[in-house]
């Protein structure tokens, strides 16, 4: 289910990814990360990646999110601001969303304030 899925780019999911914190890792403080990541393991900070974000299943973010595409597979506890966001039937999002794009996939569970801004086409074109 990538939100990309239909574009003539590629889904998350096959991006490069330059960032990986596997499951069992625990990061006290912020995250900054070029590219694409991947996190499995638990950020007790704010995250910021460049391109996108896949939270994995027993992945868990207790700040605040600052990416451009996210996929949430674990949960978040903070502010989400993203260009697209899509959360699965396992994921879990507490805290406001700022986006133009949004997916929730049943039983996705999403307990916040939604500010959808922009248009669709908008969210992924580049020069």
């Amino acid at each position: 289910m990538g939100l990309l899925g239909n574009n003539k780019k590629a889904a998350i999911q096959q991006q490069h990814i330059t960032t990986l914190l596997s499951a069992g890792t625990i990061v006290s403080g912020g995250l900054n990360a070029p590219a694409f990541a991947r996190i499995d393991g638990t950020v007790n900070g704010d995250v910021e990646v460049a391109e996108g974000l896949i939270l994995g299943e027993t992945g868990a973010i207790n700040g605040n999110v600052s990416t451009g595409e996210l996929v949430v597979h674990g949960t978040i506890n903070g502010n989400v601001t993203v260009k697209s966001i899509e959360i699965a039937a396992s994921g879990n999002v507490n805290g406001d969303i700022t986006t133009q794009l949004l997916a929730v996939a049943t039983g996705g569970i999403y307990n916040g304030r939604l500010v959808m801004n922009g248009k669709e086409g908008a969210a992924f074109s580049k020069s």
